[in-house]
């Protein structure tokens, strides 16, 4: 290795506590009618319980942020919220 660019990673935090990070992905898929439709899933890391599923043929960065807002009002605010998605990022205001 030629040394340059690397550097040590930071150890990846210890999650022990529900709510401490949540992981929001989409999944889609195509029903026998040719209509496509998406699913939103938001998962607690720690007790992989899915917080929410939202279902539609199309889901806005809008309504993103509306079904984020809700879950926070029902569970409180988790410390991280993760997503491989960068329109979620973008939606979340920033990079994860």
């Amino acid at each position: 290795m030629s040394g340059r660019g690397w550097r040590a990673r930071a150890p990846a935090p210890v999650l022990a506590l529900p709510n401490q990070r949540w992981s929001l992905d989409f999944v889609h898929d195509q029903m026998v009618t040719g209509r496509w439709f998406r699913i939103l899933n938001a998962v607690d890391d720690v007790t992989r319980e899915c917080l929410r599923a939202v279902l539609d043929t199309s889901i806005s960065g809008k309504r993103v942020v509306r079904e984020l807002g809700d879950l926070v009002a029902e569970r409180g605010a988790p410390r991280m919220i993760v997503s491989d998605n960068p329109v979620l990022s973008e939606v979340e205001g920033g990079p994860n």
